[in-house]
């Protein structure tokens, strides 16, 4: 029987070129997938014909906006998840739901072999094959543009040898991936990190400097979840893409960052994500209100090792698994409302209401109708300092 590999398939020139390329190498059938997660571009129809006219024997498409937004995103939102505090996570959760659609393909196809377009420099090599690997222990992975030297050179006159219906057109400057959660951008004259970023560069957002009349804007949550935004319903999906069009055109969401890549070294990246950026500010200020002190404490640290996974390709993994519940548990009553107003790069909170508040008015306000007892502050201060003093007095009297 023929040996059958499933390929992570984008339309564009290199796994177009390594559907051929992978068919020589191995002598195997090839079956591509792309999957839909809001990263624009052509219609799925006309990247599925591509596949086919390019040689492989089978070709599918996914629509998974909805299932990127409510299963990968959502949990992003609800941790707060901003790897080395700053990048939402845009292109490390993409990946594992592609993965998630070519191990499916490949049992659905009898294949033993998935393939992807990664370099051997960056993370997504990483997360691809770690998420094959938990998913179907089995499979094996190879990576053209890694395991075979396929450069672009090579892949282009591949191309044009055996007259693929592919544009090989001068390659944009940029390494671009995006998605409906944000946008990256890396390479060209971004590599010198000294060099300031142009405008050019940027597509979800407009020029944070330009004149323009504020935007207010309320987000509502329950449990967490967004689920609607000026009093009008939406599923998370749609709060993305409305807060992707509106925090966009007031330039939010940009981060210029050097990131410390799973592979040991240091990159410049470029990133837009204006939706996820608005939603993980709403949600961080309305936990503010909801959730204990003591759970709310712990949960950063949490937050910050979810993302380290998830970063690192480790979305299936026991460790993951497991956090996602206690940041479930931790959303239980993260519900209300958070008004924001969007302007000058900045989504800026200016008010928060909730049912599940734990702000206590009579006990906040140092006006009249104040209930804290502060007679009870001196006592409290005398213990909770204690050790500390008693350690003092050793200190100075060595």
């Amino acid at each position: 029987m023929t040996e059958r590999v499933v390929l992570a398939y984008s339309g564009g020139l290199d796994t177009s070129v390594a559907i051929g390329w992978i068919a020589e190498e191995t002598g195997a059938e090839v079956i591509a997938v792309a999957v839909d997660v809001g990263q624009g571009g052509e219609d799925l129809d006309v990247i599925r014909k591509r596949a086919l006219a390019c040689g492989a024997v089978e070709a599918e498409v996914a629509d998974a906006k909805d299932e990127f937004a409510d299963e990968y995103c959502l949990p992003a939102i609800k941790a707060n998840a901003l790897y080395m505090d700053r990048y939402p996570l845009v292109s490390a959760l993409s990946r594992p739901t592609i993965v998630k659609h070519l191990v499916a393909a490949a049992k659905k196809h009898g294949a033993g072999i998935v393939a992807h377009g990664c370099t051997g420099k960056g993370n997504d090599q990483v997360r691809f094959e770690a998420g094959i690997s938990s998913l179907a222990p089995d499979l094996k992975c190879i990576a053209p543009v890694r395991d075979y030297a396929m450069t672009r050179d090579k892949a282009i006159a591949f191309c044009e040898a055996k007259e693929l219906p592919i544009a090989t057109t001068k390659k944009s400057p940029y390494s671009i991936d995006q998605n409906v959660f944000g946008r990256a951008v890396e390479t060209g004259f971004l590599e010198d990190i000294w060099n300031a970023p142009i405008e050019d560069i940027y597509e979800y957002t407009a020029n944070p400097a330009t004149p323009r009349e504020a935007d207010e804007v309320i987000i509502s949550f329950k449990e967490g979840v967004p689920v609607a935004i000026d009093g009008k319903p939406v599923t998370v999906l749609q709060a993305i893409q409305q807060l992707n069009e509106r925090a966009g055109a007031q330039g939010i969401g940009r981060i210029d960052m050097v990131e410390d890549r799973l592979v040991g070294i240091k990159s410049r990246e470029v990133y837009e994500a204006p939706g996820a950026i608005a939603l993980i500010t709403a949600h961080q200020e309305l936990e503010n209100v909801t959730v204990e002190r003591e759970l709310a404490r712990y949960k950063r640290q949490v937050e910050q090792r979810w993302g380290e996974l998830v970063y690192d390709g480790l979305w299936f993994s026991p460790l993951k698994r497991a956090l996602d519940g206690f940041i479930n548990e931790a959303n239980q009553h993260v519900n209300g409302d958070v008004r924001m107003t969007l302007h000058g790069g900045r989504a800026v909170v200016t008010g928060r209401k909730s049912d599940s508040s734990l702000y206590d008015f009579s006990l906040a306000t140092y006006d009249t109708g104040d209930t804290f007892d502060q007679s009870l502050s001196k006592g409290f201060i005398e213990i909770f300092g204690l050790s500390s003093k008693i350690a003092a007095r050793r200190d100075l009297s060595a």
